[in-house]
């Protein structure tokens, strides 16, 4: 949906103040920290990626966790990174929302995924409690999970910077239709929206990683069903170009995609391919931009050194679709 004129100036002034207050005082509240040293010698970290989808196994869920599986005993991973949309189609109803085995726990039973899978909140998810994604009651039921609104993980070589993108997305406020979202926690919306601008550019400016990549759920530049979202592109874009930003990681659109954008060299990466994808749903875009968009289901890995971050996105039955090297000397 596009922003009114209004809609553009109260974003602008919730960016602006951010960054004024950031060097004027300090954030009150910084973002929760947690850290997964390189275990292997070379320093490397070895990861997968998958979003959209939790629907107990139906759409290829299973088919995609399989081959989760395979790759992740292949690179030896240390972690997955969750984008978002966790469980379908609105979050959990609770701790005990038996949605959390057949989604998650009793899906992904392969040994190479019994690693921590760190996660942020979908749109889908902010329709159901999200207190309970949230509660350490669900890591006494399976100690990999691991989801906060907006936090850091410090990798040693690499920062990942987890964002919660839901609360920047107007529509979901003004014309929500039938859906109705928890926003316990968010409320006021601008004051939410400011001090996590605060934390995420205090974060960044403090980073001494060699790489730094951002996580959220919603995309900024996709040439999916969803396409651009216009309040992340003014408001956190901004924030990313300002310190170098390696990476931008999301779900949203269901879909495998890589777009690298050619003023500040961004690369945007999108695996929301982890259940049901939209086939065909596709928008035009630079061919000098995009370097990949799959409509169908799969997940992407990424192996980071101190020199390079390889990624390969695979699909449902475990093919390489799509590789990448992307250098520190870019």
């Amino acid at each position: 949906m596009a922003l009114s004129s209004k809609e553009r100036l109260v974003f602008r002034v919730v960016f602006v103040a951010a960054v004024l207050c950031s060097f004027i005082t300090p954030s009150m509240a910084e973002l929760p920290r947690f850290k997964h040293a390189p275990k292997k010698p070379q320093q490397s970290l070895h990861i997968l990626v998958v979003g959209d989808w939790g629907r107990q196994g139906t759409n290829n869920q299973s088919f995609v966790a399989d081959q989760m599986g395979i790759v992740g005993e292949k690179l030896d991973i240390d972690f997955v990174i969750s984008t978002g949309d966790n469980f379908y189609e609105d979050g959990l109803k609770g701790v005990d929302d038996p949605a959390f085995y057949s989604s998650f726990v009793d899906i992904y039973t392969a040994h190479s995924l019994q690693k921590t899978w760190y996660s942020v909140l979908g749109n889908h998810d902010y329709r159901g409690d999200v207190e309970a994604q949230l509660s350490p009651a669900l890591k006494q039921k399976d100690s990999r999970w691991l989801c906060l609104r907006s936090f850091i993980l410090d990798g040693e070589i690499v920062e990942f910077f987890f964002v919660d993108t839901t609360p920047f997305v107007d529509e979901y406020f003004v014309d929500p239709g039938e859906h109705t979202y928890d926003w316990e926690g968010v409320l006021p919306r601008m004051s939410y929206l400011s001090q996590l601008l605060v934390d995420v550019d205090s974060a960044l400016a403090k980073s001494k990683a060699k790489w730094k990549m951002v996580v959220g759920h919603h995309t900024i530049n996709s040439a999916g069903h969803h396409g651009n979202t216009e309040e992340l592109k003014q408001i956190l874009v901004p924030i990313l170009e300002a310190y170098n930003v390696d990476a931008y990681i999301n779900g949203h659109d269901h879909c495998l995609e890589h777009i690298i954008d050619k003023n500040s060299g961004i690369h945007f990466l999108t695996s929301g391919g982890g259940s049901k994808a939209w086939s065909g749903d596709v928008k035009p875009w630079s061919s000098e931009e995009l370097q990949l968009y799959y409509d169908g289901q799969g997940f992407m890995s990424m192996q980071i050194t101190e020199s390079n971050a390889d990624i390969i996105f695979y699909d449902v039955y475990g093919k390489p679709l799509h590789s990448w090297s992307i250098s520190k000397d870019r």
